[in-house]
C-alpha cells in the first residue's frame, strides 16, 4: 500500500474576519484579493512546506499537492513551484501532483519541461497527475469550457510523446501546434513518471483512465457511491482486456489523529471551519452555481454515482455538518486506538492500493497538524501497513497497473533509471 499526506494549504487570516476559525466566507470568486496579507501568505507557505518535510520523517510514502486558482481555500496556484522545492528539501517521499490542470495550459511543452525538471531534481520521485479543473479554473484562466475534455486528452497525448520519443518532431493538433518539439529536459524515470487521474464527477474521465490503464483516485466521497464508481473502472478494464485491482485505485479522505478523544473532536471540527470548506451550509456564502454548471465543461448525463457526494468546490459532501461526515466516514478523527479500526473499515469497503490522509486543513493550526503527523507516524501508519498486507492491497508501485504483474517480473511503467 501507498500512504500519502494531503492538505489544501488554505489562506488563514482571522484578522480580516474571513477564512479563520470563524468560518466566514463568501461566494466563490467573489472575494477581492485586496484583503490578502503577504506576510501571512509567506508564513503559511513556509509552514506548509515544513509540515511536508515532517510528514516524510513520520513515514508517509507520498506528499500530495493540488492546484486551484483565484481562491483562498487553496494557496497552491502554482503547484509545480511547491513541487520543485519539495524535490530538493525531501529525500524519500514521492511528490504526488493531483494535479496539473491540462485544459488551462496554452503551452503544454512548458509543462513537459517543468515536470521533467522536478523528476530529475527529486531523482525519480515524481507522480504526475492530471486534472480537468473546475469552472473556477476555466473562468480564472479564460479557458473555453466546451473544449475542456478535448484539450485535456490532446495535451496528455502530446506530453507523453514529448517525454518518450526522440525529437525533433512536429505536432499538428486541433488545439496545440508546434513546429519544433525537442525538449532537452527529459524525465529521470523511464519511460516517464506514473500518471494518475483524480476525480469525483465525470464518468468520461474515469473510463478514460481505465482505458489508459492509469490509476484513478477518488476524492473525499461517500463509501457506497465510491464502490460503485470503482466498479465502473473494473468493468471498463475488463472490456479493455485486462484485470484491474487495488493497484489501479486510490482514495483520499479527511483523517485527524490526536492525543485524546476530546482534543481530536475539538480539532476535527476545524475541518469544517474556514477556507477548506467555504461552501458549508450556514456560512455567509454559498457555492457559486454558475461556476458549477458551465456549459460544456462536463457531460450532464455521463456522471459518476459520486457526483452528489463530491468535494467542496461542487457543494457536495463537504457541505454537510461535521457530525454527518463523521457518521459517513468522510471525516475520521480520534486517538490512534479509535482511528485505526475506522481506517480498516474503509479499506475493507473500497480496497484501494493508494490512500491519502487529508489533514491540517480548515482552521487547524500548525501545532494541530504536527501532533497528528507525529501520532500517525508512531502508531497509525505502521498499523495501516499491516492491515493492507492482510487485505492484499498492493499499490501501483508494487503491481504494474497496466499488466497486473509485480514489477520485478515485468518492466515498470515508471522504472527509475540507473
Amino acid at each position: 500500500m501507498f500512504i500519502g499526506h494531503f492538505t489544501e494549504r488554505p489562506y488563514q487570516d482571522e484578522k480580516s474576519g474571513y477564512f479563520g476559525a470563524t468560518g466566514k466566507s463568501i461566494r466563490d470568486l467573489d472575494l477581492s484579493n485586496d484583503i490578502y496579507d503577504p506576510q501571512i501568505g509567506a508564513d503559511l507557505y513556509n509552514r506548509y512546506l515544513d509540515e511536508r518535510v515532517y510528514a516524510e520523517e513520520m513515514g508517509f510514502d507520498g506528499l500530495m499537492l493540488n492546484e486551484h486558482h483565484s481562491t483562498p481555500f487553496c494557496m497552491g496556484g502554482a503547484m509545480n513551484v511547491e513541487a520543485s522545492i519539495l524535490a530538493k528539501i525531501t529525500k524519500k517521499a514521492k511528490i504526488v501532483l493531483l494535479g496539473n490542470i491540462l485544459p488551462i495550459w496554452e503551452d503544454p511543452l512548458w509543462l513537459v519541461e517543468q515536470l521533467a525538471m522536478i523528476d530529475m531534481i527529486s531523482r525519480g520521485r515524481l507522480v504526475s497527475g492530471w486534472v480537468r479543473g473546475t469552472g473556477r479554473e476555466s473562468v480564472a484562466h479564460n479557458a473555453p469550457p466546451p473544449y475542456n475534455w478535448e484539450r485535456f486528452q490532446e495535451a496528455h497525448e502530446f506530453i507523453v510523446k514529448a517525454w518518450t520519443e526522440p525529437g525533433p518532431f512536429r505536432w499538428e493538433g486541433k488545439h496545440y501546434n508546434y513546429r519544433y518539439v525537442n525538449p532537452w529536459v527529459k524525465p529521470y524515470q523511464k519511460p516517464h513518471p506514473q500518471i494518475w487521474l483524480p476525480g469525483v464527477v465525470s464518468e468520461d474521465s474515469l473510463k478514460w483512465a481505465a482505458r489508459q490503464r492509469i490509476p484513478y483516485i477518488m476524492l473525499a466521497t461517500k463509501l457506497e457511491p465510491t464502490k460503485q464508481a470503482f466498479q465502473i473502472y473494473h468493468d471498463t478494464a475488463k472490456e479493455e482486456g485486462y484485470k484491474s485491482g487495488p493497484q489501479n485505485l486510490g482514495y483520499l479522505w479527511k483523517v485527524h489523529v490526536d492525543e485524546t478523544e476530546e482534543l481530536a473532536e475539538e480539532v476535527g471540527r476545524k475541518f469544517v471551519q474556514g477556507p477548506s470548506n467555504p461552501f458549508l451550509a450556514g456560512n455567509e456564502g454559498t457555492a457559486n452555481q454558475a461556476l458549477m454548471k458551465l456549459p460544456g465543461l462536463t457531460s450532464r448525463r455521463r456522471v459518476l454515482p459520486t457526483m452528489n457526494a463530491a468535494t467542496a468546490n461542487r457543494g457536495g459532501v463537504l457541505s454537510t455538518s461535521y457530525e454527518e461526515q463523521i457518521e459517513n466516514y468522510t471525516i475520521v478523527t480520534g486517538t490512534p486506538d479509535t482511528v485505526i479500526p475506522k481506517i480498516r473499515h474503509i479499506l475493507e469497503e473500497l480496497r484501494p492500493g493508494s490512500i491519502f490522509f487529508w489533514d491540517g486543513d480548515g482552521a487547524m493550526t500548525h501545532d494541530d497538524q504536527m501532533r497528528s503527523l507525529r501520532l500517525m507516524g508512531q502508531e497509525v501508519i505502521p498499523a495501516v501497513r499491516e492491515i493492507a498486507k492482510e487485505l492484499d492491497l498492493p499499490s501501483s508501485f508494487d503491481i504494474n497497473p497496466a499488466t497486473g504483474a509485480p514489477f520485478e517480473d515485468t518492466p515498470a511503467i515508471a522504472e527509475v533509471a540507473d
